[in-house]
C-alpha cells in the first residue's frame, strides 16, 4: 500500500475493533435495562480513573482542560457515544453500524472544508456509494425506526469528532488528547448520570462496565495515535473495518443476523471502503 504507513493502518483497524467491542458492551447493559446516558457517563468516567496515572499529565497541561476546541471535540464525541447506545438498544448492531457509517461521509467532506485536505472526485464518489448502502440499511421514510434515526446521528457526531481530532492532533500529544476527552466527557455527562441512577445493577454489569469503558479508551487512543500521521481521508475508509467486527460480535454474541436489504447495504458499504482505501494507497 504505496504511501501509507501499515502500522498506523493497522492501528485504525485495531481502534475499530476495540470500539464495537465497547458499544456492544454498552448494548448488553442497555438491553438489560440500563440507561444509556448513565452507561456513556460510566465509559468515560472509567477510563479517566483508569489511565490517568498512565497519561504522564502534568500541572503544566491543566489549562488545556478549558481549551473551546478540546471542550468541542469531546462534545461531538459524547453525543456520538450517547447516540449510538441509545440506538443499540433496540436495534441490531450491525444495522446500527451499518448507519453509522454516514461518518466517514461527514468526516470526508468536513476535512475537506475545514481543514483544506484533498478532495477527489473517485473518493467523493465511492463515499456516496456507500451512503446509498447506509440508505438501505436504515430503510429511510415510513420504515425507519427511531433507534436508527439515533445511529445516524451517532455517525455524524463521530464524523465531526473524527474532523476535530484530526484537527487538534498536532496540538496536543496523544495521550493527553485522551485523557481531556474522558475527564470532560465525564463532567458533562455527570449530572445525567445521577438523574438515570440505577437503583440496581444488570446481571452483566460487573464485566460490560470496565470492558466498555477500557476498550473504547483504548480504541480511541490509538485512533489519536494514528490521526497524527494518516489524513482524514484515510483514515475514512479505514473506519469501514467496523461493519466486519459488528457482524460478528452480532451473530456469535446477541445471534442477530441483518435482513436481506440491510445485509446487501453493509456488503455496499464495505465494498466502497476497501475501494476507497485502494484508491488512496495509489495516491488517487
Amino acid at each position: 500500500m504505496p504511501g501509507l504507513s501499515l502500522s498506523h493502518v493497522f492501528m485504525v483497524v485495531a481502534a475499530m475493533f476495540l470500539i464495537v467491542t465497547a458499544d456492544s458492551a454498552g448494548k448488553t447493559m442497555t438491553a438489560q435495562g440500563m440507561n444509556p446516558l448513565f452507561v456513556a457517563w460510566g465509559r468515560f468516567a472509567l477510563a479517566a480513573i483508569l489511565l490517568a496515572p498512565f497519561t504522564g499529565i502534568k500541572r503544566v497541561d491543566l489549562p488545556a482542560f478549558w481549551d473551546w476546541r478540546l471542550i468541542l471535540r469531546t462534545l461531538f464525541i459524547v453525543m456520538g457515544i450517547s447516540s449510538i447506545l441509545t440506538a443499540l438498544r433496540s436495534e441490531p448492531i450491525a444495522d446500527v453500524f451499518g448507519a453509522f457509517f454516514i461518518s466517514p461521509v461527514v468526516s470526508y467532506f468536513g476535512s475537506a472544508l475545514v481543514l483544506k485536505e484533498k478532495v477527489t472526485w473517485s473518493r467523493s464518489a465511492l463515499l456516496l456509494i456507500g451512503f446509498a448502502g447506509v440508505l438501505m440499511v436504515v430503510k429511510p421514510g415510513f420504515g425507519m425506526s427511531a433507534g436508527m434515526v439515533f445511529a445516524l446521528m451517532a455517525g455524524a457526531f463521530h464524523g465531526a469528532y473524527l474532523v476535530t481530532t484530526r484537527w487538534m492532533a498536532g496540538a496536543y500529544r496523544p495521550r493527553l488528547l485522551l485523557l481531556s476527552q474522558l475527564v470532560i466527557g465525564g463532567v458533562i455527562l455527570l449530572p445525567f448520570a445521577l438523574m438515570q441512577w440505577p437503583a440496581t445493577v444488570s446481571a452483566g454489569f460487573h464485566w460490560a462496565f470496565p470492558l466498555s469503558a477500557l476498550c473504547s479508551a483504548w480504541g480511541n487512543y490509538l485512533l489519536v495515535v494514528a490521526s497524527r500521521v494518516l489524513p482524514a481521508g484515510v483514515v475514512a475508509p479505514l473506519i469501514y473495518s467496523q461493519i466486519v467486527a459488528a457482524m460478528l460480535i452480532g451473530l456469535t454474541v446477541f445471534n442477530e443476523w441483518p435482513d436481506g436489504v440491510a445485509l446487501a447495504g453493509l456488503v455496499v458499504i464495505l465494498a466502497s471502503g476497501v475501494a476507497g482505501l485502494r484508491l488512496v494507497g495509489r495516491g488517487q
